[in-house]
């Protein structure tokens, strides 16, 4: 059980937070910017300029992981 943690590689710990913590994080960003949108009044285009503006980083992320997918790395 040398060089594991908790019976985990570190290998498999990043895997996990790279996926689960980070995508735990977009989802809390997503409801940030909603609550901005709400108290703000933004109405409906607004909402959409700040959801389009505000999470653009999270679209590459999103296709990187998809993308790994698709050819197996």
């Amino acid at each position: 059980m040398e060089g594991t943690i908790f019976g985990f590689t570190e290998a498999q710990i990043t895997e996990f937070g790279m996926t689960f913590g980070v995508g735990g994080l977009m989802l809390l960003m997503l409801f940030i910017v909603g609550h901005l949108a709400w108290e703000s009044k933004a109405g409906k285009f607004g909402a959409f300029v700040l959801f389009l503006g505000l999470t653009f980083g999270l679209v590459g992320y999103v296709a990187k992981y998809f993308i790994q997918n698709a050819l197996g790395i």
